[in-house]
């Protein structure tokens, strides 16, 4: 390949990410003519077009989807570097990209990362949510709170515990709609799951069940676990929540003796990053503050 300028496979990056060149010139802090030049000079080097254009828009051209992953690679290591060099490995200042899952990272997160900005005021935190398992291996982030145990090499992982989750409604749709009295009778009321992204649960095919876990079967559908959950606020129907999750929002338990199950938890990150000192601190925040999540729904 001929030696192309990394500005160029950046704005092709940002074009393959939001779909458009005002989008991407917007993310880059360009201008869209720049941009476009950018996108010419890089299909000239190439020696093929990167995009077809139409009324509709850009459709990318086999050539940039077979650039896609390399680009996702190379963007990631970029990120990583800029994290690494805002700090050096001894210091308490810098950056730490954490992923986690929408539900961890929204409704449980939050408040163990303030006790740790307020004890480290100079690092600065990233939180990304996501319920795909991001790669350490490539730093698309530096430390992982998974509820699945991680597969990935070369990785530092602690189980912090279990998380428990079960059937719960708001009170007023009790009120309103009652609750099944049996496993058998679930389906006969506003039930709140998946739309297009079934959860990969292992722990639900171990779970002798008396209907099949399928979209159809849900009256309200949704691929946001944070839309599930508030819809389970908002007494829309019957959903699965995490119980400490559903303790701190008042729901009401449904079939808590027939339905039930666990998913794993875990804080992962790179070995290569154990000793630097602001990642090591922040892991072990993490199972600290979230074995005391964990210790709370044993309580319960």
């Amino acid at each position: 390949m001929p030696n192309v300028e990394w500005d160029l496979f950046q704005s092709l990056h940002a074009v393959m990410q939001t779909g458009s060149l005002s989008a991407a010139a917007k993310v880059r802090g360009l201008t869209q003519p720049t941009l476009g030049r950018h996108i010419e000079a890089l299909e000239q080097k190439l020696g093929a077009a990167l995009f077809l254009r139409s009324p509709r828009g850009l459709t990318p051209t086999d050539l940039a989807l077979s650039l896609a992953p390399h680009l996702e690679e190379m963007s990631a290591a970029a990120a990583a570097a800029l994290r690494d060099a805002s700090g050096a490995a001894d210091s308490l200042k810098g950056a730490i990209r954490i992923t986690a899952s929408q539900i961890m990272g929204a409704e449980v997160l939050p408040a163990i990362l303030a006790d740790f900005r307020k004890a480290h005021p100079e690092i600065e935190l990233e939180l990304a949510l996501s319920n795909k398992a991001e790669d350490l291996s490539r730093r698309d982030a530096d430390i992982a709170v998974r509820m699945m145990r991680p597969t990935q090499a070369a990785l530092l992982a602690r189980k912090v515990g279990a998380i428990g989750i079960g059937f719960y409604a708001h009170r007023s749709y009790v009120e309103a709609h009652g609750t099944p009295e049996t496993l058998e009778d679930v389906f006969d009321h506003t039930v709140i799951g998946f739309d297009r992204e079934p959860p990969p649960l292992q722990a639900l095919a171990d779970l002798d069940l008396p209907w099949e876990i399928n979209r159809d079967g849900f009256a309200f559908r949704s691929d946001n676990d944070l839309a599930q959950i508030a819809a389970v606020r908002a007494g829309l129907g019957i959903g699965a929540v995490q119980h400490q999750i559903a303790r701190r929002h008042g729901l009401t338990p449904v079939l808590s003796n027939a339905f039930g199950f666990e998913l794993e938890l875990w804080v992962a990150m790179h070995e290569n990053l154990k000793s630097n000192r602001r990642m090591r601190l922040m892991f072990d925040h993490l199972v600290q503050g979230l074995s005391a999540f964990v210790a709370e729904g044993r309580r319960g």
